[in-house]
Formats: C-alpha cells, structure tokens, sequence
C-alpha cells in the first residue's frame, strides 16, 4: 500500500452520494475526480487538494499544510495536508462542499478548505 487508505476511505464515504466523482488511481495514490477532474487525492499518509489559485494564502494558513510540489516545482492552487492535520471535525466540511459542486454542475475544480 503507497497511500493512506484509511484516508482513502473517509473521502469514499463523503462522495458515495455523488456519482459524478470518481476515483483514480494515479502516481502511486488514489484520486479523486469531479467530472474528470481531479479535485483531491490521497498519497502517502497525505491529502492533496486543488484550492484554486484564489485560495492557496488561506489554505496554507492552516496548521499542516504546504505547497504541493512535484519533482520541486510548486504547483500552482494545490497544497499538501499532513494527515495528522485532518480531523473530523472537516469531514462534514468536505461532504458538504465537493458533492454539492458536483450535483449543481459546478464547473470549478477546487476546494476551498
């Protein structure tokens, strides 16, 4: 196993309820996309997420987080959250958000954490 599936797991649960996102496995990690796209990911013990340009400062704000880099080039509106960093109490944040832009149609691939 290269990835967290127990953090794996927890996103499965949040987008049971949206068949537009799916999963991937992908750079040694499993993604997960919304409507092709992907939106966050789960690699190592860690969770990656789009946040969209717009809100890379205030995501990186938060206790855990880094900018995600590939191969050492930033990669411009994904961060890295350690998965000590991700709690509980965002599950409810996250069913809330990625499902919702999925149902309505939301063309945007971000998250805003």
């Amino acid at each position: 196993m290269t990835y967290g599936e127990g953090l794996a797991q927890r996103i499965r649960k949040q987008c049971r309820a949206a068949p537009e996102i799916t999963e991937q496995h992908m750079f040694g990690g499993v993604a997960f996309l919304c409507r092709g796209n992907m939106a966050v990911g789960v690699t190592c013990n860690d969770l990656l997420v789009r946040v969209g340009p717009d809100g890379t400062a205030a995501a990186l704000a938060r206790p855990g987080t880094r900018v995600f880099d590939m191969n050492g080039r930033p990669m411009r509106g994904w961060i890295v959250v350690d998965r000590a960093a991700v709690t509980e109490d965002d599950t409810p944040r996250f069913r809330r958000r990625l499902p919702r832009r999925a149902q309505r149609g939301d063309r945007r691939r971000h998250l805003l954490l």
